[in-house]
């Protein structure tokens, strides 16, 4: 099995680039650039949507010569202000040009061609869970929203001492409606920068088992079983979600021991 925590290959550039083959899995990737202003990147889909999110910083962004303008608002990912995020179909050229010290996610799937370049939609920062399960999120582009062939692509800001992913869920079959197969990566920030979280990754019978201490930068890919993560206290986690499978949609199942949690705080 593959490494399931990846360090940052870089302090500046290319930081990380998760593909199906370096992952050993079929549907998910992405890319992560740390860039300084009027540094550029750029690359071209093949038969792959993809979404480009600002996480931080401002970001001028084209796709297919067709220019969206600069994007971006937030300068740290922990103002929380909705990410600016572009689709970009299969066979397309893209290009970015920081206006600002930035940070930029490429996510990446297989596409069949049924969506064409768009500005997303602005998500709104929503609360999901309760006591030290509550989390905040930003849908950029989940299963409601009608914008994409594979990906499903979002935020979550964890408080300090808080969990998150949480109850243990799994979603690595492919068994619609009880279930869905969606391979997962976390990119993982943290504020003040040398905090720290925990994430866990197992399987019901175990045969994965891998319990990781999880850093500023780092990334952690879920390939299946249950996966949550907590971060310590004085410390706050931002994380990206970009999961991929047969079908564009999010079916889980919560671990059996612990599933009487999401009864109760559903009640």
């Amino acid at each position: 099995m593959n490494e399931l925590l990846l360090n940052p290959l870089d302090s500046h550039g290319l930081i990380h680039n998760v593909t199906p083959e370096s992952a050993g899995w079929k549907y998910v990737g992405m890319s992560v650039y740390l860039l300084n202003e009027g540094e550029n990147i750029s690359g071209y889909s093949h038969d792959n949507e993809i979404i480009i999110v600002t996480v931080e910083g401002k970001v001028n962004i084209t796709v297919n010569e067709v220019s969206f303008g600069t994007l971006g608002e937030r300068m740290s990912v922990f103002e929380k202000s909705p990410p600016h995020s572009i689709y970009a179909p299969n066979d397309s050229e893209w290009s970015c040009n920081a206006k600002t010290k930035c940070t930029i996610a490429i996510c990446s799937a297989p596409s069949k061609g049924n969506y064409k370049a768009s500005l997303l939609s602005t998500p709104k920062l929503i609360k999901r869970g309760k006591d030290n399960n509550t989390r905040f999120i930003n849908n950029i582009a989940m299963e409601n929203d009608d914008v994409a062939d594979s990906l499903l692509v979002t935020e979550v800001f964890t408080p300090q001492g808080n969990w998150s992913s949480y109850p243990p869920h799994r979603h690595d079959e492919d068994d619609f409606p009880n279930i869905t197969y969606l391979e997962e990566t976390y990119y993982h920030r943290f504020s003040p920068e040398n905090g720290f979280g925990v994430q866990r990754i197992w399987t019901e019978d175990e045969s994965l088992n891998k319990t990781y201490s999880i850093k500023n930068h780092q990334v952690v890919l879920v390939p299946r079983g249950h996966h949550p993560c907590g971060v310590a206290y004085g410390y706050e986690m931002y994380y990206l979600n970009v999961m991929a499978g047969p079908i564009r949609k999010w079916r889980f199942k919560n671990h059996p021991d612990h599933n009487w949690i999401y009864e109760r705080d559903s009640d």
